[in-house]
């Protein structure tokens, strides 16, 4: 059994396409067992709880040019991995903290639910332009993998478990992880950014070389 943790942020373009990177290099090794957890981050901690205009908020970040240029592009840019990735004008760039809370949740209750929930969330954001700082959407999700909506939303408004994931983002930093994604297999090995499904092929073959 190889142990992945995947530190990323769902605002994370990268860690999307790490995502379906790593699903693809797992398809060519079937025979290699792993369990996947994933691990906050936040690429904008201080974005409003509401979330900003994700344009404006780009805006601030690269300027007026370069921001609709990187926009423009974002079709393109997920399509190698099989993403379409678009933009919708008025959608917003949000806050990941409850995201990432809610991912915790699901982590509990095991490492597929989180998997499918860190899929919805992706999708979500970066091909339906949905807001994932929305209480009641994390709520939606929340239920499409079998979680109870209703003590999801209750929880979110109470701010449960923030503090915990505030804790594990720190301890990331504190261990060198400035960007994401980040890769650690077998908690001993990272790998940081989108890596070709071929170099992970090759990690995989590696670590599982090593467990023999």
């Amino acid at each position: 059994m190889i142990t992945i943790d995947i530190i990323s942020d769902h605002v994370c373009p990268w860690c999307y396409v790490g995502k379906r990177r790593l699903e693809s290099a797992l398809a060519q090794r079937p025979d290699i067992q792993t369990r996947i957890n994933w691990r906050p981050f936040q690429l904008n901690p201080d974005i409003p709880r509401e979330g900003k205009d994700r344009l404006e908020h780009m805006q601030s970040i690269f300027g007026e040019e370069r921001a609709q240029m990187i926009l423009d592009k974002l079709p393109e840019f997920g399509a190698p991995d099989g993403l379409q990735f678009r933009y919708k004008p008025g959608s917003k760039a949000p806050n990941t903290l409850a995201a990432h809370t809610l991912m915790h949740w699901a982590g509990e209750i095991g490492d597929e639910t989180q998997h499918q929930l860190q899929e919805l969330l992706f999708k979500a954001n970066f091909i339906d332009c949905e807001d994932i700082g929305d209480h009641a959407t994390l709520a939606k999700f929340a239920e499409e993998v079998g979680m109870d909506p209703e003590m999801v939303l209750a929880k979110l408004k109470a701010q449960a478990d923030e503090e915990l994931v505030i804790g594990e983002i720190r301890d990331s930093q504190k261990k060198g992880v400035s960007g994401v994604p980040c890769f650690i297999f077998n908690n001993k090995h990272s790998v940081e950014g989108a890596q070709s499904v071929e170099n992970l092929v090759s990690v995989l073959d590696q670590l599982n070389a090593a467990n023999s």
